[in-house]
């Protein structure tokens, strides 16, 4: 199986930054896409920026010129560090990766999966 654990989240006042980390253990053989989504209160889940095994971005608009999403291969994690941070920006933030696992006959199984979340709240 594949686990994705988040940290970093916290509480922090406005304009100021947080960095979230993910970490994806198990029995992975390769990452490709991977990337952080956020549920604030009352609304839908929305993609907030993704990254490609190559290094290939993308920011949903609202966050661009604020938050960098990075990732170390060699550790299967991804990071996004959050600036200038609103109010708006308060929401769950849940880590997303597309893993190829190998299985024990050699063949290999890819799947999408989900971290548990981790809270970010600014306050004004």
């Amino acid at each position: 199986q594949v686990q994705l654990v988040e940290s970093g989240g916290g509480l922090v006042q406005a304009g100021g930054s947080l960095r979230l980390s993910c970490a994806a253990s198990g029995s992975i053989f390769s990452i490709n896409r991977m990337g952080w989504y956020r549920r604030a209160p009352g609304k839908q889940r929305e993609l907030v920026a993704a990254i490609t095994s190559g290094g290939t971005t993308t920011y949903t608009d609202s966050v661009k010129g604020r938050f960098t999403i990075s990732r170390d291969n060699a550790k299967n994690t991804v990071y996004l560090q959050m600036n200038s941070l609103k109010p708006e920006d308060t929401a769950v933030y849940y880590c997303n990766a597309d893993c190829r696992r190998e299985l024990e006959d050699g063949t290999y199984y890819g799947s999408n999966y989900w971290g548990q979340g981790t809270q970010v709240t600014v306050s004004s």
